[in-house]
C-alpha cells in the first residue's frame, strides 16, 4: 500500500506541488514507511540550516528515509539507477541527481546541478564512505562530492546515523553489508519489535575556506564522536563507490567498481 500511495502521489500530486510542499511530503512518506518497518526516528537538527550539503555515514537502505524523515533531501546516485524497473522512475521524479562513473566532464555537470540545488536553499545528501558498514566503524571519506557544496559558498552539514534497540543496546539490526541481502536486511529489521533511528547534526562545516579534503576528514570526526564510532578505514583495494545507491546486484555499494572521476 505504502508503495502504491508512493506512485499515485508521484503521477497525480508531486508534479503540481509548491517545492515546501512536496518536502513535505516526502518527509511524510519516509516517516510512514519507517513506522511500516517498526523504526523510529529521534533526530536533533540544532544545527540544520537550509541549503546545505548533507554528508552522512551508510549502515542500510533505510537510511535515506532516516534523512528524508528529517532533513528532506535530493540525493546523489550512480547514473544506472535510472533504468531500473520502478525505482528508478520513482528516483527521477524525487529530486535524484544522477552521476555518471568515470566521466570527468559529466561530474561538472553534476556539480552545477548540486550548486543550483543547494543555492535555492534545498539539502542534497551524500554518502561519502561509497559504501555500508555494520554501523560499527566509519570508513575514509571520499571528498569529491563535497567541492560542489564549497565552490557554491553552501555549508556542509556532517549528520550522524545510528540505530538502536530498546534496551540501548546498537543494533546491527540494519546493516546491509557484505553479503546481505535487501531481504534478509528488511526481515531483520521486521524481527524487532521497535528500533530507533538516531539522527544527529554537528556543526556545520566548509565557511572558512578550507578544502575539500579538509573538509571530509573533518565531517568524519565529527560523526564519528557523534555517533560513537571509531575511525577504520576501506580495505586495501577498494574504491569509494557512488552514494545513496544500490549497485545493480542489489547489495550494498561494496563491489569493487571504478570509483567516481577525482573522487580523493
Amino acid at each position: 500500500m505504502l508503495v502504491a500511495s508512493g506512485v499515485l502521489a508521484t503521477l497525480f500530486i508531486i508534479p503540481w506541488c509548491s517545492d515546501a510542499t512536496r518536502l513535505r511530503l516526502k518527509a511524510s512518506w519516509a516517516v510512514a514507511l519507517l513506522d511500516a518497518l517498526g523504526v523510529e526516528v529521534e533526530a536533533d537538527l540544532t544545527h540544520a540550516v537550509p541549503g546545505a550539503l548533507l554528508v552522512a555515514n551508510h549502515i542500510s537502505w533505510i537510511d535515506i528515509y532516516v534523512i528524508n524523515a528529517a532533513l528532506p533531501a535530493a540525493f546523489v546516485s550512480k547514473e544506472e539507477v535510472r533504468h531500473w524497473p520502478l525505482i528508478g522512475w520513482l528516483a527521477a521524479r524525487h529530486d535524484t541527481i544522477f552521476l555518471r562513473r568515470g566521466s570527468r566532464g559529466h561530474a561538472r555537470v553534476i556539480n552545477a546541478e548540486v550548486a543550483a540545488v543547494l543555492e535555492r536553499g534545498k539539502h542534497v545528501a551524500v554518502f561519502p564512505e561509497g559504501t555500508t558498514t555494520d554501523g560499527r566503524s566509519l570508513l575514509h571519506f571520499h571528498a569529491a562530492l563535497i567541492q560542489p557544496a564549497l565552490a557554491a559558498g553552501r555549508p556542509v552539514l556532517p549528520v550522524a546515523i545510528s540505530y538502536w534497540e530498546l534496551n540501548g543496546q546498537r543494533s546491527l539490526a540494519p546493516r546491509y553489508d557484505g553479503e546481505i541481502t535487501l531481504g534478509q536486511c528488511t526481515r531483520a529489521i521486521l524481527g524487532r519489535r521497535r528500533l530507533i533511528a538516531r539522527l544527529v547534526t554537528t556543526p556545520l562545516r566548509g565557511q572558512h575556506g578550507e578544502d575539500r579534503k579538509q573538509v571530509a576528514a573533518a565531517a568524519r570526526e565529527a560523526i564519528a564522536l557523534a555517533a560513537g564510532l571509531p575511525l577504520a578505514s576501506n580495505p586495501p583495494g577498494t574504491p569509494g563507490d557512488l552514494p545513496g545507491a544500490l549497485p545493480s546486484d542489489a547489495r550494498p555499494t561494496g563491489s569493487r567498481n571504478p570509483a567516481p572521476a577525482d573522487s580523493a
